[in-house]
């Protein structure tokens, strides 16, 4: 270690502790700070990103819901966070399952922390099991460099069972303000783009430039086509940009969700194994077969 570092906290740390009052009491959380990006992973919740900040400045949505241990109703409980992850039984909403399926009311188990003058890395698991049913882990890795911008998300599903099982993921990545605000473009590489809806679609040519938050508004979602999976959020105010980049050969489908109604302020960014609605399809995972999974997230000056 270099000699003028007294603690490695100077530069980096890991913490892991449990929150304590009101909603939040009892939730498990993990803290990473790197020096230029501080971020907040839920153990009680699939080890989901809470929150992401750059220099400060928190660049993801929470929801008026706030965090909680509760695994209740979604529209009541949904916390958005800067990545909550949707499946592994259903994504969207489909009769019968709940809103964006499970995954996240499943705690994590973390397996290991590391931290050192260059890198910290964190793995934990999280079980999807049932009695005659599924046996299926998420290993999820977390790194990030020492003074770096970006964090990655390493994504491993194992199927441990003796059967095949269906599974869908959507990774649900939510910027709020101040990252978000009116101005913001939002830029990438696509191919084709079509609302969900009529009401998406008389958006359809302004959907990547947000607009002033309205007391009444409907939220717009818009299924995308991309050529390169990676999107990129451009904030002149704040001269920050956020980036996105995703493993396309996993997740090869994309959604774009757009909010502006006051007090749910939001733009969402959905890597996915299916499309939605009418045509949501199911990926199957043979017994004993590992899938993997990525995401980076980045945030820099400009």
């Amino acid at each position: 270690m270099n000699g003028k570092i007294s603690n490695l906290n100077q530069l980096a740390y890991v913490r892991r502790y449990t929150l304590s009052g009101g909603k939040e009491d009892g939730l498990k959380v993990c803290e990473i700070n790197n020096g230029v990006i501080r971020l907040l992973l839920n153990e009680s919740k699939a080890f989901d990103l809470m929150q992401l900040w750059h220099k400060g400045t928190n660049i993801s949505f929470v929801s008026k819901n706030g965090f909680s241990t509760s695994c209740g109703n979604f529209l009541t409980r949904f916390e958005g966070g800067m990545v909550y992850t949707c499946g592994l039984d259903s994504v969207g909403g489909r009769e019968g399952f709940e809103l964006h399926g499970s995954l996240h009311n499943h705690p994590a188990e973390v397996v290991s922390v590391e931290c050192d003058e260059k890198e910290i890395k964190v793995v934990a698991k999280t079980y999807v099991t049932a009695l005659f049913g599924q046996n299926l882990v998420l290993t999820r890795t977390i790194k990030t460099g020492v003074n770096s911008s970006s964090v990655s998300i390493f994504d491993n599903l194992y199927n441990a069972g003796f059967k095949a099982e269906n599974y869908a993921l959507l990774y649900h990545v939510n910027l709020g303000y101040p990252m978000i605000d009116e101005g913001v473009k939002i830029i990438s590489d696509e191919v084709s783009a079509v609302g969900r809806n009529d009401f998406a679609n008389k958006f359809l040519d302004s959907r990547k430039t947000f607009c002033a938050n309205a007391d009444f508004d409907e939220e717009r979602c818009y299924f995308i086509d991309m050529k390169t999976p990676k999107v990129m959020v451009e904030n002149q105010k704040l001269c920050k940009r956020f980036c996105l980049e995703y493993s396309s050969d996993s997740l090869p489908h994309f959604v774009q969700w757009n909010t502006f109604c006051s007090g749910d302020y939001a733009l969402g960014l959905e890597p996915a194994t299916t499309l939605l609605d009418d045509e949501f399809k199911y990926k199957t995972i043979g017994a004993n077969e590992k899938i993997d999974f990525n995401l980076t997230l980045s945030v820099e000056d400009i």
